[in-house]
């Protein structure tokens, strides 16, 4: 394990808010907006202010847990790639063992706020743990390892909707779906971005495996996620104000063919970074749905 050099509290604080990507939000984003989705059609609208801190703080905490470990399991990758090379540990900033107490206690105070909901949701949380401990290993052997991280940012999914109704319905498991494929539309993008690193060290990414096909595939994959989730929303009768959203989304989404469609670095990094602006607008086309008068 390496070993971190002293540093001032100041310094060590820096380092820790780099570590989780603090200044990153759009990570973390990506998992609130479809969580927060769940809550309102678990809930029928507004979920209540308990529910609503509840998995809006264990999201971030989570999510800033899951980077804690990817990159302690990512370490020896990331020094070989562009984009990764300063993160803290592998720079040598941050020991292993330091990064991992910090994703430690990050969950554990996510775990406290998930013992204040009923027993099915404290019971998927540890699904939700074993599948944020389990990808970052994924790429060394799962030749689409972004379909793991799509159950990784899924799993919110379900526990909102145990969490509001204290059982698990079809179209929780549908919903979910969708959201896979948007993660696996995403995640392809950013795949995109290091797919040149990512071939000299072996790792195995679905833009390495679409290949030739990556561009089509991440449109697919959209198409799959926003279908599922009008499908959904055509069954359950919602307001038509909903369409206003995912009309929005799809106008992003014919946008990230043209920033993607050249396979350019920056432009499949802007595609990425710009995701969770397509979760916020069907959030709110859902808000507004659930909540007309």
């Amino acid at each position: 394990m390496n070993q971190a050099p002293s540093l001032t509290w100041r310094q060590r604080l820096a380092l820790y808010l780099d570590l989780i990507r603090w200044n990153r939000p759009a990570g973390w984003l990506l998992l609130l907006w479809p969580t927060l989705m769940a809550l309102w059609l678990g809930a029928g609208g507004f979920p209540g202010w308990h529910l609503l801190i509840v998995f809006t703080a264990g999201t971030i905490l989570m999510r800033s847990a899951g980077c804690c470990i990817n990159d302690v399991a990512d370490r020896d990758f990331d020094r070989h790639v562009k984009r990764t090379a300063q993160r803290p540990i592998t720079s040598g900033r941050l020991s292993v063992k330091e990064a991992l107490a910090v994703g430690a206690v990050l969950a554990l105070v996510a775990f406290a706020l998930v013992l204040t909901t009923d027993m099915l949701t404290i019971s998927l949380s540890f699904a939700a743990l074993a599948i944020t401990l389990i990808y970052p290993y994924a790429k060394r052997f799962v030749s689409m390892p972004q379909a793991v991280l799509g159950l990784a940012f899924s799993i919110g999914i379900p526990m909102a909707f145990a969490a509001t109704r204290h059982h698990i319905p079809r179209e929780a498991w549908l919903w979910m779906l969708g959201n896979w494929a948007w993660v696996l539309a995403y995640d392809t993008e950013y795949a995109m971005v290091d797919r040149d690193d990512d071939l000299l060290i072996g790792i195995k990414t679905s833009a390495i495996t679409l290949g030739r096909w990556d561009v089509v595939g991440v449109m697919g994959f959209y198409v799959l996620c926003l279908g599922t989730w009008s499908a959904l929303a055509q069954r359950a009768g919602l307001h038509p104000i909903f369409w206003l959203g995912i009309a929005a989304a799809l106008a992003q989404v014919l946008w990230h063919f043209t920033l993607i469609r050249e396979r350019r670095r920056e432009g499949c990094f802007r595609a990425f970074r710009a995701n969770h602006w397509i979760g916020s607008v069907v959030f709110l086309g859902l808000v507004a749905a659930l909540e007309w008068p």
